[in-house]
């Protein structure tokens, strides 16, 4: 039988193949189907056409199998089984699961929220591998067939219709400069902020970001003024460069706590942007929304993105706009 004949195969025929080979009998094996007598006569005549053999003959007051049939006897309980399996919902242990993520974590992100979650996972799933990526080409792409299963990002301004975008937590993001700066302690603009040499670390172009709350062009006004004189994917390069230069270097305010860098860095206000914030966004396709692993991993995240938001105070959208 060719794939192309599944299609005409009734399952229905397999089930009372089985249950015929275990009573012998139509009468039996049509009450144990909650069918009638002839309902089953029926379809063991369906079956005999199916297989072109008799598959059972009759002797006494039962019937016995045919060789055709004894053979099919063998397999048949392990393909309806594996049939069953098929349709029943996974029963899904976060503890003796076997099996990876594919995670894109951008800008920022990785840098403050992976290595947490990498610990919490290793307590709830041990089991569970991470594959994490800090860039990617045309990742909403990637999550739609399957090379990406979440990406982690500050929120863009458009996104495909079958992407699911849940909100981790706002932020304000701040200038990181060292103890000492020139600025620190001063009323500035952003005509003081372009005299001094700027450092980010490798992300998309602040043009496709969604801002909240905030003024949008101001912050694209400091984005065109302070062009960042050194780029890079390494954040302690970053600090470096920052803590022992007069470099800037634009920053969610979490990095100053996190990484115990307050003795030697001061966080600074975007200037004439008002109460601005970016939002960091948890993303996933549709395909993914039925499994029990993704949907486990995703729980995950939501998790860790509270206690983050409890432990350094960040804001949500109702709090943004009282700071206005």
């Amino acid at each position: 039988m060719e794939i192309r004949d599944l299609g005409q195969l009734d399952l229905n025929l397999l089930v009372a193949l089985e249950a015929l080979l275990e009573e012998r009998s139509v009468s039996r094996a049509a009450e144990r189907l909650y069918i009638t007598q002839s309902a089953m006569s029926k379809t063991l005549g369906r079956l005999r056409d199916l297989f072109d053999d008799q598959l059972f003959v009759r002797r006494g007051s039962g019937m016995v199998p045919t060789p055709r049939a004894e053979q099919l006897g063998l397999t048949l309980p392990e393909v309806l089984r594996a049939v069953q399996g098929m349709v029943q919902p996974l029963e899904f242990d976060p503890l003796a699961y076997k099996g990876h993520m594919n995670l894109l974590v951008q800008g920022h992100m990785g840098v403050w929220f992976l290595p947490s979650l990498i610990t919490k996972l290793a307590q709830t799933a041990p089991g569970l591998k991470v594959r994490a990526y800090s860039r990617a080409d045309q990742p909403f792409e990637q999550l739609a067939d399957g090379a990406l299963d979440f990406a982690l990002q500050v929120e863009r301004l458009q996104y495909p219709k079958d992407l699911e975008i849940s909100t981790l937590a706002f932020a304000q993001p701040v200038l990181l400069a060292r103890r000492g700066h020139p600025l620190e302690g001063t009323e500035f603009g952003i005509d003081d902020v372009a005299r001094y040499p700027q450092v980010a670390l490798l992300s998309t172009d602040l043009s496709e970001l969604k801002f909240h709350e905030g003024n949008a062009a101001a912050i694209l006004e400091y984005e065109r003024r302070a062009d960042p004189h050194v780029e890079t994917d390494d954040l302690q390069t970053a600090v470096q460069i920052v803590s022992q230069t007069d470099y800037l270097f634009p920053a969610p305010p979490m990095f100053i706590e996190q990484f115990n860098l307050s003795r030697d860095m001061v966080a600074l206000p975007l200037p004439g942007v008002g109460a601005f914030a970016i939002k960091y966004v948890a993303v996933r396709h549709q395909r993914v929304l039925g499994s029990a692993p993704h949907e486990f991993f995703y729980q995950q995240v939501l998790e860790l993105t509270e206690e983050f938001r409890h432990k350094f105070g960040l804001p949500d959208l109702a709090e943004l706009r009282k700071l206005r």
